[in-house]
C-alpha cells in the first residue's frame, strides 16, 4: 500500500533529500516549511512551528504514516535554543491528528549530542571517540535533548514509534540554510579562483591531521527511510555517516583540485572563514551578475561560522555505526564523491559558476 509522509523542514538540506527519496519510493509526501520551495511531486504546507494554532490548522487534515523532523531554528543562547526548538517539536506533534494506524516519527539531531551545544562545543569532559549511540547525554543543557524529550513524551501519549538520527556534518544542497559546509566551501573556492587567493584551510591542526567523517544528505535520507520501514529499528537512536574516514590534509587538496585552485600549505595557524570571507559579499554579487547565477546574496549560500566551528574543533571526531549495520543498514557513500556530486549539482543549478 502507498504510504504518506510528512517531511518537516522540507526546504532544507536533509528535508529536501528525504522528500526526494520518499517520492522515488512511491510515497505521498507533504513538505512543511515556513516558506515552502517547489519540489517535484511534493505537496507543500506552509506553517511556522512556533505558532501552535497555525500549525494545528495547517496539519488538521494530514494523516502521515511517517513524520521526519529535519528542522531547527538557531537562537542567541542555548537556553533560547531549548525553549524555541522544543516548542516547535511539541507544537508539531500536538497538531497532528491522532494516528489511525501505525506511525513512525524520526528526529534528526547530530553529533552535538556527544560534543555539546554551540556554547560549550568540544569543551569539558567528552566521551571517547568513536562516538557510539549507547554513550549517554552530557551533563549540560542541549536543545537536542529537549527535542528528544518532546518526541518521547508524545510517543508515550499517542502510541507511535520513533527513531533518532545523529549525522556528522551534512553534505547537501540548500539555499538559506544555517549549517551548510559543502556550499560554503564551494563559494569560498570560487572566490579564491576569482581573486587568485590561495585555498586556505580555516581550522585546527587536530582537524587537519586527525581522522574524521561526514554525512551525505542522501545517505541520511536512506537511513531515515530504512528506520521508518524496519520494525527492528523502532525506538532506537542511530549515528549516521558515510562509512569512510579521511583526514582534511587529504580532502582539502581534493576539493581544491576540483575547482582548479591552489591549496595553501597548512602551517598550524587557525584562519577562520568568517575572517577570510568577511568582505566578499560585494564581489560575489559581481560574480553572480556576470555569470547569471541564481543567488547573488552570499549569506544565503555560505555559513562560514558553522564551517569554522566544525573545522576548528580541537579533537578528532569519528563516528561508529555498528548499531544500524547490525540491523541491516549497509549503504555506503564515499565522502569526496559526495562533495563532487554536490559541486556538480550547484553548478548545474547556477548557484556557482
Amino acid at each position: 500500500m502507498a504510504k504518506t509522509a510528512l517531511v518537516v523542514g522540507a526546504s532544507g538540506i536533509v528535508g529536501s533529500a528525504t522528500a526526494t527519496l520518499l517520492v522515488e519510493h512511491g510515497w505521498t509526501v507533504y513538505g512543511l516549511a515556513r516558506r515552502p520551495t517547489a519540489q517535484q511531486d511534493v505537496l507543500p504546507i506552509a506553517a511556522d512551528l512556533q505558532d501552535r494554532a497555525a500549525t494545528a490548522d495547517a496539519l488538521r487534515d494530514v494523516h502521515p504514516d511517517a513524520v521526519f523532523i529535519t528542522t531547527w531554528l538557531r537562537q542567541d543562547s542555548e537556553a533560547e535554543n531549548i525553549r524555541v526548538n522544543s516548542a516547535m517539536v511539541r507544537h508539531l506533534l500536538d497538531a497532528l491528528p491522532a494516528p489511525i494506524g501505525p506511525r513512525h516519527v524520526a528526529l534528526v539531531t547530530g553529533l552535538k549530542h556527544y560534543l555539546g551545544p554551540f556554547e560549550a562545543y568540544g569543551k569539558g569532559t567528552l566521551p571517547q571517540t568513536p562516538f557510539r549511540e549507547e554513550q549517554g547525554r552530557l551533563d549540560v543543557d542541549n536543545f537536542y535533548y529537549a527535542q528528544e524529550d518532546e518526541v518521547f513524551a508524545a510517543a508515550q501519549r499517542d502510541g507511535f514509534n520513533w527513531s533518532v538520527h545523529r549525522p556528522h556534518t551534512v553534505i547537501g544542497k540548500a539555499v538559506g540554510n544555517a549549517m551548510n559546509m559543502g556550499t560554503t566551501l564551494a563559494a569560498y573556492a570560487t572566490l579564491c579562483r576569482e581573486t587568485g587567493r590561495r585555498f586556505t584551510f580555516p581550522g585546527s591542526a587536530a582537524q587537519w591531521n586527525g581522522l574524521t567523517d561526514m554525512t551525505d544528505a542522501r545517505q541520511l535520507a536512506h537511513q531515515l527511510l530504512w528506520a521508518a520501514t524496519t520494525p527492528e529499528a523502532a525506538n532506537e537512536a542511530f549515528n549516521i555517516v558515510n562509512g569512510d574516514v579521511f583526514r582534511w590534509s587529504w580532502m582539502w587538496g581534493r576539493i581544491a583540485d576540483w575547482f582548479g585552485v591552489t591549496a595553501a600549505s597548512f602551517d598550524g595557524t587557525v584562519r577562520p572563514l568568517e575572517q577570510q570571507m568577511a568582505g566578499d559579499a560585494p564581489l560575489w554579487r559581481q560574480i553572480a551578475e556576470r555569470e547569471g547565477l541564481a543567488e547573488a546574496n552570499l549569506s544565503r549560500l555560505a555559513s562560514p561560522w558553522h564551517t569554522d566551528a566544525d573545522l576548528g574543533r580541537p579533537i578528532e571526531v569519528v563516528t561508529d555505526m555498528s548499531k544500524s549495520r547490525q540491523l541491516g543498514f549497509l549503504r555506503y557513500q564515499a565522502t569526496d564523491e559526495a562533495f563532487f556530486d554536490l559541486f556538480t549539482q550547484l553548478r548545474a543549478d547556477r548557484l556557482i559558476p
